[in-house]
């Protein structure tokens, strides 16, 4: 009898309750779901959050009066000191250099054309061959001109003849002019037929001198020593004194110049030593300017300067024993106007830059790194002269700058010198070459010199882009 009750009283809740509210969810429901979804959004701003605060960058190293601070690897933190390569400044040479584009120019180039008509017999030469001045290159048919020679060596013996015999009717009529014997018009006539007979003869030589100079001309030999290009014309062929393409090509290789352009700007120092009878040299390099080719020394400078480039032209003479230089080849021209001995030399990657001054980090005698600022001079190639704030024998950081602090103790090991000594990166990337490993200043592990860092860019255990060190696991 009470289950009946119990129905008819749920029956009776069930009336009471408003028809639109049966199968909706309670409000606890709803609000435990809104909780779930403001769960997720926080915990998305913590996973941003610690993003952004472990890509955040790295404070600014202190200047160079600044004290020292308390960082990571500097005192006061109990760590070991950082290991980074080191190099000593020197004394050395440094040259200053004009650089200039230039090409190689013949100083002389002809173009061997025939200077007599005939039949090309022979050649005896090979395309490209080197050729000294006077060898024979080709023949000519000499045949015309020797039968040219024989007449005219005919027509003097006969001219030859009259002359002599009016001289002997001169002699006659002198005898008999005192005698009256002859009118004085006969002996004059005859002195003027001598003359006429003496201009013939010498007439006739010139016609020999001809011949003979025409049998020499169809020898065509080399004007001066260089390379022969491509033939032009081919044996067999009718060749002419006015032919203008001529029969080949001779390009004098020993010695060659190169002709290059320098600044105006660059003008009064080399004009100086020029004038002043010093012998400047000049290096050509490659297109590239990897390789140098030849060494040679300035000989010429141009008259006048070229306004729309403000540039001037020089040429500078190359021996050239090894034919390094080929004609109209492009070459990057360095002048030396200047030889300095004795500087301070640094490489280059150890300088540092910023919009205050340029610096170093100088290693002190106890081990501590501190900012120098210097001043820089010429650069070349690897090397910069310091002209003030080293001096000689000063050590300095090269690699794994970016890990410093003023005071930071280090633990220098020098370029080239033993293993996992770093190389040289370029200037100014404060790329580190030596990982930290745990504290007591374990030896580090560096790179090879000229090997490439791990993927990522860095090398092991080398600090983020970010500049902080990375804690190792224990």
């Amino acid at each position: 009898m009470e289950e009946p009750q119990l129905t008819a009283l749920e029956r009776e809740k069930e009336r009471k309750i408003a028809p639109g509210t049966r199968g909706e969810r309670s409000p606890a429901p709803r609000r435990r779901g809104r909780g779930w979804i403001w769960f997720l959004v926080f915990l998305g701003l913590a996973a941003a959050a610690y993003y952004m605060w472990s890509k955040r960058p790295a404070a600014p190293k202190a200047p160079a009066n600044a004290p020292a601070a308390k960082g990571a690897g500097g005192p006061g933190r109990g760590f070991g000191a950082i290991p980074v390569v080191a190099v000593k400044a020197r004394k050395g040479d440094i040259g200053v250099y004009d650089d200039g584009l230039g090409a190689v120019t013949p100083i002389n180039t002809v173009l061997v054309r025939s200077r007599v008509d005939g039949e090309l017999l022979s050649v005896h030469y090979k395309e490209g061959d080197l050729v000294q001045k006077g060898a024979l290159l080709a023949e000519i048919d000499p045949r015309p001109f020797q039968v040219q020679l024989v007449q005219a060596e005919g027509q003097l013996i006969r001219d030859k003849a009259l002359l002599d015999n009016a001289k002997v009717d001169l002699a006659r009529y002198e005898t008999l002019i005192k005698q009256n014997a002859v009118p004085e018009q006969q002996l004059a006539t005859q002195k003027a037929l001598i003359t006429q007979y003496e201009g013939t003869v010498k007439a006739d030589q010139g016609a020999i001198d001809a011949a003979k100079l025409d049998i020499v001309y169809s020898h065509i030999t080399a004007p001066l020593s260089g390379r022969i290009g491509l033939r032009l014309v081919d044996p067999g062929n009718i060749v002419h004194a006015t032919d203008t393409n001529g029969m080949l090509v001779i390009t004098q290789l020993q010695p060659v110049s190169v002709i290059f352009t320098i600044a105006e700007d660059q003008l009064p120092a080399v004009i100086h030593k020029y004038q002043a009878g010093a012998h400047l040299r000049v290096d050509a390099y490659n297109r590239d300017s990897l390789v140098k080719l030849a060494s040679g020394t300035l000989t010429t400078i141009d008259n006048q300067i070229d306004p729309s480039t403000g540039t001037l032209k020089l040429r500078a003479v190359f021996d050239n024993s090894r034919n390094e230089l080929f004609p109209n080849q492009f070459v990057n021209a360095r002048l030396l106007v200047e030889q300095k001995r004795g500087v301070t030399l640094l490489p280059t990657a150890t300088i540092q830059r910023n919009n205050q001054m340029t610096y170093v980090w100088a290693v002190k005698p106890d081990g501590s790194v501190t900012v120098r600022k210097i001043e820089t001079g010429v650069t070349e190639g690897p090397d910069t002269e310091v002209t003030s704030g080293l001096e000689a024998g000063d050590t300095v950081v090269m690699t794994g700058v970016d890990k410093l602090h003023e005071g930071s103790k280090v633990n220098a090991q020098f370029a080239g010198s033993g293993q996992g000594r770093g190389g040289a990166p370029s200037p100014g990337s404060g790329q580190g070459t030596g990982s930290w490993q745990g504290k007591g200043g374990a030896s580090p592990q560096t790179q090879a010199p000229g090997q490439a860092p791990a993927a990522g860019g860095r090398a092991p255990n080398a600090p983020e882009s970010g500049g902080r060190r990375q804690p190792q696991a224990k």
